[in-house]
């Protein structure tokens, strides 16, 4: 599937159910899941293998060291799964 660019990327963010507080410059579908922001290709994959009642998985910012963003630097973060009720939890922490 082609990359598309979306005219109003923050209506889309909405539709699909990212917060606006884990808003990144970019994010995907994958599957029956959302994926936005800087969030490794392992968790993606731990995701599909684990097909947990969720609506994805986010990283908010974009944090030194996370793919994309590689470099000498490596600031900690954690991805984030986000819940169809509108909550998260941490899905893997990177520190």
């Amino acid at each position: 599937m082609e990359p598309v660019n979306v005219l109003e990327p923050d209506e889309y963010r909405q539709r699909l159910g990212i917060p606006k507080e884990l808003a990144s410059c970019h994010f995907a579908e994958v599957g029956d899941y959302v994926v936005g922001g800087h969030v490794p290709a392992e968790d993606i994959n731990r995701l599909l293998d684990e097909r947990p009642d969720a609506l994805g998985l986010a990283v908010g910012g974009m944090p030194a060291g996370s793919p994309g963003m590689e470099g000498d630097r490596k600031d900690p973060y954690d991805v984030l799964l986000l819940k169809k009720d509108g909550t998260s939890s941490v899905f893997q922490s990177y520190r």
